[in-house]
């Protein structure tokens, strides 16, 4: 059975993947909630609820799993799917404490759910090694050919590398080589990378690869992400794509400033000690202030202070502004700890309490340095149809050293294809975050 054979099954493959971890987790909670926890309760206030306590595991547990994309066998990598089901177990077993002392009406003992916790660890670690050991055999690496246009695609071959389980870049080509040598090329591999080609060869390449069920991966543009965005409608017989480019609607951004209000406030006041804590620190460091306080960009180029706790030296912006570099000079130790873990943003819940930014929309940049991107992009502003967010869709999918053209990309597709779930999911996915370190460290020089 050649490869494009067992691609099709690919789907049917993963699913089992996902359906023997999270029966082996109902399973692992069944034993001890019979074991342990269940006798301990009284037989008539639980008789009966054995199969629904077992059965709203299961389903917390696949919905933690789901959110955090740890199902998404053969497309994240194995220490990424690992990460992804360990935090979702754990926030799984959480709540499954918390509703275990809300039944009972007490406070339990947790040693049993932590112990069942790092049970649940280790298979996931010895499940997702052996599976990846195994997949990587029925699935090598895809063959393909690269086909790039004017601007260079070493960003992109960066990028596809760091994945070598899953491609394998094994020719280039640039676009403008002989057109007929460019398909003929394309047939010999498994998929086609399309890299900023003129639209005429994009289209040929895309008709080529889909006669021939060959895979295709199209770096979009902005134009692309706009057409995305479409509505798809049909005047008679002839299909449409209508796009509106409103941004937000406003029972949209109702619920959304409401979330704000309700999540900031919220957050600020369970926080408030470590925050205190924090500014200790800060302060008795090096004598400077705690807070720093800059101008940024929002919603319709309005330009507000957004707060931070002080990471770099007070002199740090002697030379003028610029973004944080890997290993900073500039950043003081308690700064490195504050940034890595992104605990200097937490000022910025005060920012969303005044409605001058959004718990989730674009990173806020410096008025200079939008000025500085504009002249590059001149689509940056597209992205200030949204207030600025303290997490967003490009820092949750992006790295901190993504490149502005392509962070403009991915915020757009926040505003897009906004929705309070997405809000939801975004805010979820930046706790699944918050300890990669590539997310925080930096841009090369």
């Amino acid at each position: 059975m050649t490869l494009r054979q067992r691609e099709k099954y690919k789907k049917l493959v993963a699913f089992f993947q996902g359906f023997i971890i999270l029966a082996a987790e109902i399973l692992m909670f069944s034993y001890v909630w019979y074991e342990y926890y269940e006798p301990s309760f009284e037989a008539d206030t639980f008789r009966g609820a054995d199969i629904m306590m077992v059965a709203v595991y299961g389903i917390i547990v696949f919905i933690f799993t789901k959110l955090y994309g740890g199902y998404k066998f053969g497309y994240l990598q194995t220490m990424d799917m690992i990460y992804s089901q360990i935090i979702s177990i754990v926030c799984a077993n959480v709540v499954a404490y918390i509703q275990l002392c809300m039944v009972c009406r007490e406070l339990i003992q947790a040693f049993t759910i932590i112990l069942l916790t790092l049970l649940e660890m280790a298979l996931i670690i010895f499940y997702n090694t052996v599976m990846s050991f195994v997949l990587a055999r029925i699935y090598p690496p895809r063959k393909m050919l690269l086909v790039y246009g004017d601007k260079g695609p070493m960003e992109l071959l960066n990028t596809l590398h760091t994945r070598p389980d899953k491609f394998s870049i094994e020719e280039s080509i640039h676009a403008n080589s002989d057109k007929d040598v460019i398909l003929h090329k394309a047939l010999k591999y498994d998929g086609v990378v399309i890299h900023r080609v003129q639209p005429e060869l994009r289209n040929e390449l895309l008709r080529l690869c889909f006669e021939h069920e060959i895979r295709s991966y199209v770096v979009p543009n902005i134009a692309d992400i706009i057409l995305w965005s479409g509505e798809n409608i049909h005047l008679f017989d002839t299909p449409l794509i209508l796009t509106r480019n409103h941004g937000i609607g406003v029972i949209e951004g109702f619920f959304k400033r409401f979330m704000d209000i309700v999540i900031s406030l919220i957050m600020l006041i369970i926080l408030s000690p470590l925050m205190l804590i924090i500014a200790l620190c800060v302060k008795l460091y090096d004598k400077g202030p705690v807070l720093y306080k800059q101008e940024r960009v929002t919603k319709d180029k309005r330009v507000f202070l957004i707060y931070k706790f002080r990471s770099m030296r007070v002199d740090s912006e002697t030379e003028g502004a610029r973004l944080a570099r890997k290993n900073d000079e500039r950043i003081t130790p308690v700064g490195k700890i504050l940034r890595n873990l992104h605990l200097d943003e937490l000022p910025q819940l005060i920012n969303v309490l005044k409605g001058e930014m959004s718990m989730v929309g674009p990173r806020p940049e410096r008025p200079e340095i939008i000025e500085k991107y504009r002249r590059e992009i001149p689509e940056f502003d597209y992205r200030l149809k949204v207030k600025a967010g303290l997490t967003g869709y490009a820092q949750v999918y992006g790295r901190y050293k993504t490149t502005s053209y392509n962070k403009l990309k991915l915020d757009l597709m926040y505003i897009e294809h906004y929705s309070i779930w997405l809000d939801i999911k975004i805010l979820f996915f930046t706790f699944k975050i918050l300890f990669i370190k590539e997310n925080s460290e930096g841009v090369d020089e």
